[in-house]
């Protein structure tokens, strides 16, 4: 593993505790799983120094160890699901920061640069590039989750989803016609001018360009 996360890293705790919530009822004493689930994360993830999540906590297994670098992982408990596991102040803190660090016109950075272990290129051989991946790399189709939580902690308004339409659908449309021809790429440079890389056709990154012209943002 190149980009090692060994821990409980954030969006696994946020894919998991999402799930208990809507199934809870499914096993024995789910709600009260669940609700054990949702007060330890609050208790263990907020990072009041950055004013957004811990990467990872216990990580490398080792009990009460934090990881804090700056990634979008984070936004899967800000309101990248449907259901948000921080308050409205610390949500809108951590989708500040992600957008601060982390956006670019193509999508987000998957480290912000500011990490001694940020790549900003995509290049080289298979090993520099395995290296970049998760590094720095700009991941397209997180544009989606991000625009949702985006608008989200926002208030959800006409006026929010106008205001997220034209910031940042309008350079990811620009993109139809500059790669591979009405697609998304899969992946960019976290370094301007984010030169499309990987695959030029990713339907995962189509797919939430779509779902964010067509649904988050309600727009036919």
């Amino acid at each position: 593993v190149v980009t090692p996360r060994i821990g409980k890293p954030v969006e696994i705790q946020a894919l998991w505790i999402n799930a208990l919530s809507v199934g809870y009822d499914l096993i024995p004493n789910g709600e009260k799983l669940f609700e054990r689930a949702f007060q330890s994360f609050q208790d263990r993830f907020w990072n009041p120094e950055k004013d957004c999540l811990y990467d990872v906590v216990d990580a490398d297994h080792q009990p009460g160890t934090v990881e804090d670098a700056i990634r979008p992982n984070q936004l899967f408990a800000a309101g990248g699901l449907p259901l948000s596991l921080l308050d409205k102040d610390r949500a809108r803190q951590v989708v500040d920061v992600v957008e601060q660090h982390l956006y670019t016109p193509l999508g987000l950075r998957s480290l912000a640069p500011e990490n001694p272990d940020y790549r900003g290129t995509y290049i080289g051989g298979v090993w520099d590039r395995d290296g970049a991946y998760h590094q720095g790399t700009v991941w397209c189709w997180l544009i989606g989750p991000f625009v949702e939580a985006w608008v989200r902690v926002r208030g959800n308004t006409p006026e929010v989803q106008q205001e997220a339409r034209e910031k940042f659908l309008t350079p990811l449309t620009a993109h139809l016609k500059t790669a591979g021809l009405g697609h998304i790429s899969e992946i960019a440079d976290g370094d301007p001018p984010h030169t499309p890389r990987g695959c030029p056709f990713q339907a995962w990154s189509l797919g939430e360009y779509l779902r964010l012209n067509c649904k988050v943002l309600k727009s036919s």
